[in-house]
């Protein structure tokens, strides 16, 4: 990755309270008919660490979609 470079990943992002969100709608459909899943801002962090890399934000959107911010963790 450049100086400066990011990585942006618009995914749907599962919030950690116990409250009804879209992404849990998702998340069932994708373990349901998929072998994937949504993923947590913990699981996002540790997807990131493994490939050198630090989350950075997360920017919620007007859809179930976010736009989850990574950069270089050196």
């Amino acid at each position: 990755m450049a100086p400066g470079g990011r990585v942006l990943v618009i995914d749907a992002v599962v919030p950690p309270w116990n409250r009804p969100h879209q992404s849990k709608a998702v998340d069932l459909m994708m373990m349901a008919s998929l072998t994937g899943r949504e993923r947590t801002a913990e699981d996002f962090a540790q997807v990131f660490g493994a490939a050198g890399l630090r989350l950075r934000r997360i920017v919620p959107t007007p859809t179930v979609l976010s736009v989850v911010e990574a950069v270089s963790a050196r």
